[in-house]
């Protein structure tokens, strides 16, 4: 995601207000770390290096151990099994594999449509998902109710002093029994020329964080997707199947 060094107001009064303002200023000082990503994501970049091996490797963060084929994984000095800190993997969209020879232009960032999910697990940072954040955290940075997005979503304006500059806050309707789906976007004209405008984290596993990024183009599908990535870790994580 695209950001501005980020500057928050400091937040004076009572004790639930000073713990919502340390949480915010964690979660500008994580969102300075994926800003590079998103530039990195940003700019028609050809993805190369590409492998059409699919050997397992497993992956062992924190105390989770993935199974992922190699050809998921985008950076070879992440294809090999052992202790990591975290691994990034990419999916062609929708069909959740990872590179072959067939999808080399959407995975080079030259198809007529964009269709990659980019997605890193690593150990949590934060006791609360995107959606459990909601509530406490990036509904008091939002100004006002939002308009309507599509497939049923909210579009929600960040406001410019919470350091999130050009992003948006996409929220879903209240689910009976289910944590609303958050996500944050580029706005629609820094999001043409990304590859991956959007992001969203739950928490699987034992520890493990799963932060996903996608093209705004794709929120249409935000419900299959985010079941999709729900299904992809519960089928990757040894011992969860």
């Amino acid at each position: 995601m695209q950001s501005s060094t980020h500057r928050i107001e400091p937040i004076a009064g009572s004790s639930s207000l000073q713990r919502i303002f340390y949480c915010v200023a964690a979660l500008a000082v994580l969102s300075l770390g994926l800003a590079a990503a998103g530039r990195f994501l940003g700019h028609g970049i050809s993805l190369g290096g590409h492998t059409e091996d699919t050997t397992l490797q497993e992956i062992v963060i924190g105390n989770t151990v993935l199974a992922l084929p190699a050809n998921m994984i985008r950076f070879d000095r992440q294809r090999r099994g052992g202790v990591a800190e975290r691994v990034d993997i990419y999916l062609h969209w929708p069909d959740m594999q990872g590179y072959r020879p067939e999808f080399i232009q959407d995975f080079n960032g030259s198809g007529p449509e964009k269709r990659l999910l980019f997605v890193t697990f690593e150990p949590r940072a934060i006791s609360q998902d995107m959606s459990d954040r909601y509530g406490p955290i990036y509904s008091t940075l939002t100004d006002g109710p939002g308009v309507k997005g599509p497939a049923g979503l909210t579009i929600q304006t960040l406001q410019t002093e919470s350091g999130f500059v050009n992003e948006e806050l996409i929220v879903s309707p209240q689910r009976a029994g289910k944590a609303p789906f958050v996500a944050r976007c580029l706005d629609i004209e820094t999001s043409r020329n990304n590859l991956a405008s959007c992001q969203r984290d739950i928490f699987v596993g034992e520890d493990l964080q799963l932060t996903y990024r996608f093209p705004r183009e794709m929120l249409n599908d935000w419900q299959q997707i985010d079941l999709q990535m729900q299904a992809f870790a519960q089928a990757h994580i040894k011992g969860l199947k």
